[in-house]
């Protein structure tokens, strides 16, 4: 993992720095550059400015290690320019950074976040980032920064992980050791205690599988904390084939990542514990494996929820909803006052909104989280819930169906949700197409799984 230190450089050095960093598009060899011993051998990059829309001299890492280049970089934001200054440096021991950084949590969580490499399966071609040696900084700021880059990655290593290694159990035995290493108070509903709450959904989507289905519940309380709860309920489905409306062959591949939403809510809660946030917080993951067996659900199944709301399922591929329905129903049962759901939930979320646009839809609210996912730094768009399209659920012997029209289905899913809800604060995300990266790594993000909303779903909580 990259390191992030912070180091009063010598004036000499940095006046040097400054120097040549007004001069792009040219070459300097170390020696002629560096004086103090310290450095000599070292990368340097300096940066000349750091605020968004503004040029910034960054590292392009040349076959010939002993010269620097640098080149300008426009219109990203500092984040987004510290990881991919850390990932051009892969392979670098230490790259320092020799002018001042205005933004020190953003530009902490940015290298962390771009020197991300998955290798658990193999080496990488070229190693991390080693260290980033930054000015004097502030160590709140460095900590935030780390603290949130800690919690993206960690969410990318869960969904990175193949499906053989991550499967219910695992996954909420990892939620158990790390929430309660974090300081929050965990409880893991197992079969016979999800029978107790009738968690309708997760026991019917669970069935088919050998690998038993878990509700995880997870509270931040710190003393001092105002009145009022937020609550986080995400979906973890660790594999989904679809059930018995089976996906074709080329679209359930990266079905091991049908669990990001779950790992994200996880992490959340760590990174709130960790900052100290002064606010109540439940998290819930619905946690199942969608397989096909001679025990699985099938089409034309009915269902009953802990409230008594019946569902028919017509389409065991829209099994996300029915697991996301237990937690929601379990987090207005304590009478949570603000709810989100976050989901890789529809495939029409990417027809609508392409693969780096989040859908958020709900109460009024939902306007305000989008609004927030804009002042971090996330890409997101505020979706109506259209109630004529209600109808599609209608069914003839339920209450209404899991699954409806497939036009504007991201918002059908959102009314389907809407039905266990009861907050008077609530916001559907969904995050199907954002969650991974299918092509090259831009900015932080990798190509893979990405952590998307992370930083929202906190600011969420902070505020």
């Amino acid at each position: 993992m990259t390191n992030i230190i912070c180091h009063e450089f010598t004036q000499d050095l940095s006046r040097h720095l400054a120097i040549l960093a007004s001069k792009d598009g040219e070459s300097y060899t170390l020696d002629t550059l560096v004086e103090d011993a310290e450095f000599t051998g070292g990368v340097v990059a300096a940066l000349t400015t750091l605020q968004p829309g503004e040029g910034v001299a960054r590292l392009v890492n040349p076959a010939d290690t002993s010269k620097l280049v640098f080149v300008v970089v426009n219109g990203d934001s500092t984040r987004d320019k510290f990881g991919e200054l850390a990932r051009a440096a892969a392979g670098v021991d230490e790259l320092y950074v020799a002018s001042p950084v205005a933004e020190v949590a953003e530009a902490v969580e940015g290298a962390l976040l771009g020197a991300y490499v998955f290798d658990e399966y193999k080496e990488p071609k070229k190693a991390p980032l080693g260290a980033l040696v930054l000015p004097e900084a502030d160590d709140d700021a460095v900590a935030r920064g780390e603290i949130l880059a800690e919690a993206g990655n960690r969410i990318r290593d869960l969904v990175n992980l193949a499906p053989n290694d991550l499967y219910p159990e695992v996954l909420a035995q990892i939620a158990e050791d790390e929430a309660s290493a974090a300081g929050c108070t965990v409880t893991v509903y197992r079969e016979k205690e999800l029978e107790e709450i009738n968690a309708a959904g997760i026991i019917h989507v669970g069935r088919g599988s050998k690998r038993h289905p878990r509700l995880v519940r997870i509270e931040w309380a710190p003393e001092g904390a105002p009145e009022g709860t937020i609550a986080l309920v995400g979906k973890g489905i660790t594999f989904d084939t679809g059930g018995y409306s089976l996906k074709p062959s080329n679209a359930m591949t990266e079905m091991k990542t049908d669990m990001g939403g779950a790992a994200t809510v996880l992490e959340v809660l760590v990174a709130a514990a960790r900052l100290g946030v002064k606010r109540r917080i439940v998290g819930w993951m619905c946690i199942a494996e969608n397989m096909v067996s001679g025990i699985a659900g099938h089409p034309d199944d009915v269902i009953t929820y802990r409230n008594g709301t019946s569902v028919e399922i017509n389409n065991t591929d829209a099994e996300g909803r029915l697991v996301l329905a237990d937690g929601l129903l379990m987090a207005s049962a304590e009478g949570s006052e603000t709810i989100i759901d976050i989901a890789t939930l529809t495939g029409a979320q990417m027809v609508a909104l392409g693969e780096r646009t989040t859908g958020i839809m709900g109460t009024d609210y939902a306007k305000t989280l989008t609004d927030l996912a804009g002042e971090v730094g996330e890409d997101a768009w505020h979706m109506p819930l259209p109630a004529h399209l209600r109808e599609s659920l209608e069914s003839d012997v339920a209450d209404m169906k899991n699954s409806g029209s497939r036009y504007g289905g991201m918002l059908v899913a959102g009314l389907f949700l809407k039905e266990f809800v009861d907050a008077p604060n609530w916001a559907h995300v969904d995050i199907a197409g954002p969650s991974f990266n299918r092509g090259k790594p831009y900015g932080v993000m990798p190509r893979g799984a990405t952590g998307a909303m992370l930083r929202t779903l906190l600011a969420a909580v902070e505020n």
